[in-house]
């Protein structure tokens, strides 16, 4: 609001929704600027980008400014320097006598948006041009060419408003506002005005109103008492089911399988929750490149409401490479081919491999794996998946020495949006010299899993817990040996402070193997081990497990292992991270405690948009004689 003379006892902030709060809101958000598709960026070095296209300005007009922001508070200076063009601008010339006054126009208009977002409704902005007040410049002005043409912004914030009476009306009375940010005697910012309203309106829909929408949103200030006068009112209209549901878009895709699987159908209760969870769903198939759900504006004739899914597909065909590297594991590298659409109905194929160790061990005792992994969701109903798999490795780490080849197939169902549970069968072939000597195992099982994600964000989340629980049942034929194993593990995290900078997170596992005879009965690559990257740092990869007289690494029945993170983030990209790890492996179905390692240190983040890169150095705090005296990990994406 702009009001230099004589000001009212009470003024209109703005009127009805979407007039002029919900404009300046809009300038003060300023355009979005898209980059080019053709530019690569990966860790912040640019590949085949085209030198910037510069378009010359026609009529180039150079200006000098003076902004004066008129307060000592830090946040409100801050939000009106990063608001006005002008000063963003600097150095760059406009288009015109003209251009520069429209640009001090929209500036004085972002600034003013400003001053409400902070709830300063008695502000001022004065702009001069070449020493003339802004409003007094005929409408086509003209300066004179005789170098910079001085502008000046002086802004008189005002005292800060807060919130009188705060009335909700129609289909939003009985509501409470205290509920939707609007507190008698807080402060009253815009944007908790115009939050408020969308609100309304989104639990309005989630009532299964989907032509809900807000009719008034008034708010009146009152310069006398410094206070701010709400009214809210909406619109709920009826309440109304999914209609007809079509399919636009799709090429090789199957429609109707996009329909099944979105699991949004006819007749069903409207819910904006339920379309953003089936979009996210059809998204993490990964054949589309774009999926939006579009609701009908009207009601069909029977009262319901038609919706169509739009998708637009994505490559089907990708391949990659990854590696890591950790100085007592030496460099893994990684490739894979897959496709992401084999027969219609984003069925996907993925064939895999890798080499380990390399540089930590010579080229007769590296690690190799390759794999063929199959996936068909909804094969036994929307919210099942079948996999099925095909591993064969070659494994040479301290405890042992391990050719395996391992197939299985098993079913995967969403109980929920957060729970899965998963169940199959798995056989396994393994030629094992370790300790016990040389031996072969042929084991058959029956794998169990059940997940809870609560996760906000699986690369890098700053809120919530996964709870991981197995079992797997299994039997050796070779031996006649029936034994289990039992696992569990949980990680959680907590963000600190306003913009997440600080997130504590956590983990603890544990698992036992219950039956078989002897160890020796039940195969190496079975058996638990501790150490390295994944479990606890500044030890070697499996160093951390019971040993003989021989000091030969047995692995153990049961396990216990916990570690503790704080992720700090020092810029928007970089972040340091201190850790502990703490493990012991007992030969027991019951962990004894009495061998317990601990390993500590640093490590460094750097924010992509696939995830963080991350380097952690960690020392053991009590190592083994001659064993590991530091580790340097370095991979893709957090530890835990």
């Amino acid at each position: 609001m702009r009001d230099k003379v004589n000001r009212p006892e009470k003024s209109f902030a703005f009127l009805r929704a979407g007039t002029a709060l919900a404009v300046a809101a809009a300038l003060a958000l300023g355009p979005v600027s898209v980059t080019s598709a053709s530019a690569f960026e990966i860790f912040g070095m640019k590949f085949f980008e085209k030198e910037e296209e510069t378009t010359a300005v026609i009529d180039p007009v150079n200006y000098t400014l003076t902004l004066n922001p008129g307060t000592d508070d830090d946040d409100l200076k801050e939000a009106i320097e990063n608001t006005a063009r002008l000063k963003q601008d600097e150095g760059t010339p406009v288009s015109g006598d003209l251009g520069l006054v429209i640009k001090a126009r929209d500036d004085r208009d972002r600034i003013l948006a400003a001053l409400y977002e902070n709830a300063r409704y008695g502000g001022v902005v004065n702009v001069t041009i070449d020493g003339q007040d802004l409003d007094s410049l005929p409408p086509s002005p003209e300066f004179g060419r005789r170098g910079s043409i001085p502008v000046s912004i002086s802004v008189e914030p005002g005292p800060v408003f807060t919130f009188g009476d705060v009335a909700f009306s129609g289909d939003a009375e009985g509501r409470n506002p205290a509920d939707y940010g609007l507190v008698p005697g807080a402060r009253a910012d815009s944007t908790l005005i115009l939050k408020a309203g969308e609100q309304v309106v989104v639990d309005l829909k989630a009532e299964g109103r989907p032509l809900a929408k807000l009719i008034e949103r008034n708010a009146t200030a009152d310069h006398k008492t410094q206070t701010v006068d709400v009214v809210i009112a909406a619109e709920g209209g009826p309440i109304a089911p999914v209609g007809e549901v079509g399919v636009t878009g799709t090429k090789t895709v199957d429609a109707n399988f996009v329909q099944r699987y979105s699991r949004i159908n006819a007749g069903q209760p409207y819910s904006p929750e339920a379309l953003n969870k089936a979009a996210e769903r059809l998204r993490t198939l990964g054949v589309f490149s774009s999926v939006t759900i579009r609701e009908a504006d009207k009601l069909a004739p029977d009262g319901s409401l038609p919706m169509t899914i739009e998708v637009s597909e994505g490559k089907h065909r990708y391949f990659g490479v990854g590696a890591q590297y950790s100085n007592t594991d030496g460099i893994g590298l990684q490739g894979y081919w897959g496709h992401r659409n084999l027969f219609g109905e984003a069925e996907s194929l993925r064939l895999e491999g890798s080499v380990n160790r390399i540089g930590e061990s010579d080229l007769g005792n590296l690690d190799y794996s390759t794999a063929i992994l199959f996936s068909k969701p909804g094969a036994f109903g929307p919210a099942s998946t079948f996999n099925a798999s095909l591993k064969a490795s070659i494994v040479d780490p301290d405890a042992y020495k391990a050719f395996t080849t391992t197939a299985a197939a098993g079913v995967a169902v969403e109980l929920s949006d957060r729970d899965t549970v998963s169940a199959g069968g798995e056989l396994m072939w393994s030629d094992v010299e370790d300790a016990f000597g040389k031996n072969k195992y042929l084991t058959a099982s029956i794998p169990i899993e059940y997940v809870r994600d609560t996760r906000d964000d699986k690369l890098n989340p700053t809120e919530g817990y996964r709870l991981l629980i197995n079992a797997k049942p299994s039997y050796e034929t070779y031996r006649g040996t029936f034994f289990s194993s039992f696992e569990g593990a949980i990680t959680g995290y907590q963000a600190l402070g306003a913009e997440d900078r600080v997130v504590l997170a956590g983990k603890v596992a544990g698992g036992t193997i219950i039956g078989g005879d002897k160890l020796s009965d039940i195969p190496a690559t079975r058996r638990f081990f501790l150490g390295g990257g994944g479990t606890v740092r500044g030890y070697g990869y499996q160093e951390i497990s019971p040993r003989n007289g021989k000091d030969e690494l047995l692995g153990g029945r049961s396990y216990v292992a916990a570690s503790a993170e704080v992720r700090i983030g020092v810029t928007e990209t970089i972040g340091v991270v201190p850790f502990i790890d703490v493990g012991t492996v007992s030969t027991d179905e019951v962990p004894d405690f009495n061998d317990i390692r601990a390993g500590a240190g640093v490590g460094l983040r750097y924010a992509t948009p696939f995830g963080p890169l991350r380097l952690d150095v960690a020392v053991p705090l009590n190592k083994y004689p001659g064993g590991t005296s530091f580790g340097i990990y370095a991979g893709i994406g957090q530890s835990f």
